[in-house]
């Protein structure tokens, strides 16, 4: 276990367990956590000995409940632009475009900076009583990480104006139906329904499950270069070892070794 000043780091079978630690403070995002987060995404990048990655907030009411909020005292509208634009290229997109799977474990109130941060994961299982939302209306703001975008992406134009004009909360359930988390389960079973998820990712190819990241986050960003990139993804992965061997498996009638 590595103890980082706002960050828990444990490495075991191939899955990185990070935990955003500020409990004191429902795990808010403050620049301090933002950095340890970058940092430790780019070790985790080019680390053979990590296949994916557990996000998660420490204790049992926050997965992480927003930005910190103090921190945005007093900044001028270039200081406020540049937050923003260190956020999106230092964690949110760093996560969103990361090459090995991630999963939001989203333990309690996942609200403003905390859901985009979530967002931004590749997948998202919260537990039954978690609440989810993006309220900077509330405070004469938008999110400002990613979540006018990604919201969308995730339920459609008209769930996530009503819940960026709105500011509310919705619960998982409702997350469920719309899309916004994967899987809802009981506090008890979030570590091993995560758990349960990255094992059969990493039974497949490591090399595919990143192209097929790649192929799809294309897509969203540029629809008229989706296919595109689907094509030469697909016919990349002939000159790679992962195809041999699965392809060796399948004719073999056997387990492929990746």
């Amino acid at each position: 276990m590595e103890i980082w000043k706002n960050l828990l780091l444990e490495i075991k079978d191939k899955t990185a367990y990070l935990t955003v630690n500020r409990p004191e403070k429902l795990n808010a995002l403050n620049r301090d956590t933002l950095q340890e987060l970058g940092q430790v995404l780019r070790r985790l990048k080019t680390d053979n000995g990590v296949r994916g990655i557990v996000l998660t907030g420490a204790g049992e009411r926050a997965f992480v409940a927003g930005a910190d909020i103090a921190e945005f005292t007093g900044l001028s509208q270039e200081e406020a632009r540049q937050l923003a634009e260190w956020g999106h290229h230092e964690v949110m997109d760093v996560l969103y475009h990361f090459p090995k799977p991630i999963i939001a474990a989203i333990n309690g109130f996942a609200l403003g900076g905390g859901l985009e941060l979530a967002m931004a994961c590749h997948v998202r299982v919260a537990v039954a009583e978690a609440k989810m939302g993006l309220p900077e209306v509330s405070l004469g703001l938008i999110p400002g990480y990613g979540g006018t975008q990604r919201l969308p992406a995730l339920v459609g134009r008209g769930k996530a104006l009503e819940m960026i004009l709105t500011g509310d909360m919705v619960d998982a359930t409702s997350a469920l139906q719309w899309g916004l988390v994967n899987h809802v389960v009981e506090a008890k079973d979030l570590a091993v329904k995560c758990e349960e998820i990255l094992s059969k990712m990493y039974s497949r190819s490591a090399t595919a499950l990143t192209a097929g990241i790649n192929a799809v986050n294309t897509g969203l960003r540029a629809p008229e270069l989706g296919y595109a990139a689907e094509i030469e993804a697909f016919a990349h992965a002939f000159t790679t070892p992962d195809f041999h061997e699965g392809v060796g498996a399948f004719l073999e009638k056997r387990k492929p070794n990746f």
